[in-house]
């Protein structure tokens, strides 16, 4: 990772405030990201939490949020009240409805050739948002216009994030044993593989004690590796011990967890491609799961009045297709349990043996999944394509 001064006017400019603690700056974090390693003009990003960008972007910690210094590619800016604007990006993206200072949009205004505006919008599965993705909004005042952008699993929305190296990374690093022994036993996990290796970063889980009494005692041995989160003082009183630090390793019964460091986002990936199971969160990690290519459990961000619950299940319609009813019942309930749908009424202990058991058949799954979302644009790729539809089309 590089250090750099920042430059001039840039061609993306990218806003984002922290909404799920850490899942909204990671989302922006690695578009930038991406987009700073496919374009050569430039990428400016605005955060509000500086603490979370240091966390999944360590560099970060060594640069002055007022200064702009340029961090992989990325000039990478702390967005405080006593906001001043640049000179803006020729494209200003805002993440998930975040809204832009007056004084910004002002400064976008006065521009000779005003920047393409686009509202890049939250993850989702369902049905409607492909007539919206793609809109316009004109500014009730200004002489702007914003564009609505949706990620999305269907080829008529705008993709999900894949750098175009990843899959090739992730192919390595499974691909080569004794780097994942060496990964193994640098965070201390059991190599045996008849040994179930489970990720878990979650929200707050109230029903994870009983799940934690259900490994204790299975007839399979697992480890449960977690890294510091939020979900971790649940972990401890379902193990009844206080909340452990990173590094730990305790065992109960047939479970043995291990508290791991939080780490960068590449490091992440590297949990995700040594676990057999990840249980994921809100849109980062549950994207990057879906690349990963193994099984996953979704805890989807609480939105008022469980709306959040009509998405998860789009979501579960739309990757029920190529498994057995059967099999699609029992991911569906454990899924539903873990976010705590009423529809279910279960908890996610008792819907967990079934799931457990088909593993092997959701496996296959996550592969041939993975296979099919590979095949269509990602979506800084699709970004780019629509932002310069846009330019070229008259305003």
């Amino acid at each position: 990772m590089t250090v750099a001064a920042a430059s001039s006017r840039p061609e993306w400019e990218i806003f984002c405030q922290v909404v799920d603690n850490f899942g909204d700056i990671g989302v922006c974090w690695r578009l930038a990201r991406d987009l700073a390693a496919r374009e050569p003009g430039g990428v400016r990003l605005w955060v509000d939490d500086w603490a979370v960008l240091q966390q999944i972007c360590p560099p970060a910690a060594d640069v002055d949020p007022r200064a702009g210094s340029v961090v992989e590619g990325v000039e990478v800016r702390g967005w405080e009240e006593s906001f001043s604007p640049l000179a803006p990006g020729r494209i200003v993206v805002e993440a998930f409805a975040c809204e832009l200072p007056a004084s910004q949009l002002e400064v976008m205004a006065a521009q000779s050739s005003p920047p393409v505006w686009v509202n890049l919008e939250y993850l989702s599965a369902e049905a409607w948002v492909v007539g919206c993705h793609g809109m316009a909004s004109p500014h009730p005042r200004l002489p702007l216009v914003k564009y609505f952008f949706f990620p999305g699993f269907d080829p008529r929305v705008g993709g999900l994030l894949r750098e175009p190296s990843l899959l090739q990374r992730r192919d390595a690093f499974v691909k080569d044993p004794a780097g994942r022994l060496a990964w193994l036993r640098e965070h201390g996990v059991d190599p045996d593989p008849q040994t179930l290796r489970v990720s878990l970063f979650a929200y707050e889980q109230p029903d994870l004690g009983e799940l934690i009494s259900c490994w204790t005692t299975g007839a399979r041995r697992i480890s449960l590796l977690v890294p510091v989160s939020r979900v971790l003082a649940d972990v401890a009183a379902g193990l009844g011990c206080p909340t452990p630090e990173a590094g730990a390793h305790i065992r109960r019964g047939s479970l043995d967890v291990h508290v791991l460091p939080f780490t960068d986002q590449d490091g992440y990936d590297r949990l995700l491609w040594a676990s057999d199971l990840n249980f994921v969160r809100g849109e980062d990690s549950f994207v990057r799961a879906q690349w990963a290519a193994r099984p996953f459990v979704w805890q989807i961000y609480p939105q008022a009045d469980a709306v959040h619950h009509e998405k998860l299940d789009a979501f579960l319609a739309l990757h029920r297709p190529g498994l057995s009813a059967a099999t699609a019942d029992a991911h569906a309930a454990f899924w539903r349990a873990w976010n705590a749908c009423p529809r279910e009424g279960i908890r996610p202990a008792r819907a967990w043996p079934a799931f457990a058991e088909a593993l092997p058949v959701l496996a296959e799954h996550a592969r041939n999944w993975c296979v099919a979302q590979a095949a269509l644009p990602d979506l800084a790729d699709n970004l780019t394509k629509f932002c310069s539809h846009i330019r070229q089309s008259p305003r």
